[in-house]
């Protein structure tokens, strides 16, 4: 018996023809699983122990991870100049003995799961791709002078626009929380899995998520517990404690166990290594309290309030870190996109004030006023970013982000949740574009043709509408 396929809405093919046939123990474990494509996502539900939970994943997603696994280790080497396989090594020798037992337990569960799936993977090549976004953008600067004559100063991408509200803020009076992912195209095309978790120990819970990945890592998540987290990461952050423990393992240690946000932003900042360093949102439906908490290596700051408002937008707003802890994050700066998007959220949530739910979260996310120019115009300086469109004529700051024109990166996705959808577990995801306008791969490199180094790497991305994961 094949694991229950719910396929309401669109039919993606899979080819498992190098699939192992399962014994009957791994299917009554595949059994519990469910897998529903629709509008553009891998909706996946898993539950039971750590190992089942992996196997689950690993075995329904395998042909996702074994295609991401082939764009990564080639992009790897394009964009960085070392092997992918370098930074599974160093992902090995640096964390796997400060991995907890029980993802331990699950990673493993992943790489049998693949394996069975038909795509051969190891304990260690599940770790390394776990660690893939934190090692490449906050160690590797710190070692790179090692390998390089012209090391990176710090991480040269900076991911995501969020905001979270609650109080005379709301509609109702209740938390919306509210996020979208800005990566280079060819990885976010991967944040397309929203999974349903339900572990023998600890919360249930809900995240968007990336194949092979135990946490979120684009961090959205809504828990059994009533809470909602998401995080913009901060622009130019500069520290790396090898030492520390690395940030998947934290956040998802922490989504899973914590029942308040004292206790989420207790376990996030255990053996905080300063990795994939964050401007934390989170809500309390129980409650209706919500909090930002910027977390730095050296300094952190946590604000709440159960009246208000609170964004992302990587700048980072405290001063400690903002000028101690990072490189120029362009946070006054209207031509870069963090002080672009930072003056477009001080305008526009007190604009909405007392308006805001789940309709009005999905406007803001997919808004491109350009508060430099000054009106509607898609750019890299929108909430909604469209850097590939970008000939961006007014960056001049070295430590930009993808301030190069028309870089084929910016929004991938978005996601929602009020009050009543985090108690109930459920969340709004919208995947491509938190607009909803599509991209051509095909297209784009047509009318840009430096970019077509990334052809067979590059994915469509079509017009896709919200949905409710329920």
């Amino acid at each position: 018996m094949r694991p229950r396929l719910r396929l309401p809405m669109l039919l993606l093919s899979s080819n498992k023809g190098d699939a192992m046939a399962l014994t009957s123990e791994q299917q009554q474990i595949v059994d519990k699983a469910t897998l529903t494509r629709i509008n553009g996502w891998q909706y996946l539900t898993v539950e039971g122990s750590p190992y089942e939970i992996g196997f689950e994943h690993g075995y329904l997603l395998t042909d996702e991870f074994k295609d991401a696994i082939r764009v990564y280790t080639h992009m790897t080497l394009e964009t960085l100049g070392m092997d992918y396989s370098f930074f599974v090594d160093q992902a090995v020798k640096l964390h796997k003995d400060k991995i907890p037992q029980e993802y331990i337990e699950e990673m493993q569960g992943m790489a049998d799961g693949f394996t069975a799936g038909g795509f051969e993977t190891s304990l260690d090549d599940v770790i390394g791709w776990n660690d893939w976004m934190e090692l490449t953008g906050y160690w590797w600067p710190q070692v790179a002078a090692e390998y390089s004559n012209n090391p990176p100063d710090g991480p040269k991408g900076s991911h995501c626009s969020g905001f979270v509200a609650t109080g005379s803020a709301t509609k109702d009076g209740k938390p919306v929380i509210a996020h979208e992912s800005f990566d280079d195209f060819w990885s976010g095309q991967y944040f397309n899995v929203c999974e349903s978790v339900k572990p023998a120990h600890g919360n249930s819970f809900k995240m968007q998520t990336v194949p092979g990945y135990i946490d979120s890592m684009t961090d959205f998540y809504v828990t059994s517990a009533g809470l909602a987290i998401t995080e913009t990461t901060i622009a130019g952050f500069v520290g790396y404690d090898v030492d520390g423990i690395p940030e998947f393992v934290r956040a998802r240690k922490a989504t899973q166990y914590a029942n308040s946000i004292d206790e989420w932003v207790t376990i996030v900042n255990e053996g905080n290594n300063g990795g994939y360093a964050n401007i934390w949102l989170l809500a309390d439906a129980n409650t209706n309290e919500i909090a930002r908490y910027e977390q730095g290596l050296k300094h952190q700051e946590l604000l709440r309030t159960k009246d208000g408002s609170f964004y992302g937008c990587n700048a980072c707003h405290n001063p400690r870190i903002r000028n101690l802890e990072c490189v120029d994050n362009g946070y006054n700066d209207t031509r870069q996109q963090t002080g672009a998007r930072r003056a477009r959220f001080e305008q526009l949530l007190p604009q909405l004030h007392g308006t805001i739910d789940d309709d009005v979260a999905k406007r803001i996310l997919a808004d491109k006023f350009d508060p430099y120019l000054g009106y509607v115009n898609a750019s890299s300086r929108n909430i909604c970013a469209h850097y590939d469109v970008d000939p961006q004529y007014y960056a001049d700051d070295p430590h930009g982000v993808w301030n190069v024109p028309f870089f084929p990166g910016g929004s991938c996705d978005g996601k929602c949740a009020n009050g009543d959808d985090i108690k109930a577990l459920h969340m709004w995801g919208i995947f491509g574009r938190a607009d909803g306008e599509p991209f051509d791969a095909d297209e784009f490199m047509r009318q840009h043709p430096q970019w077509s180094w990334q052809k067979g790497y590059l994915y469509d991305r079509p017009s896709q509408p919200w949905t409710l994961f329920d």
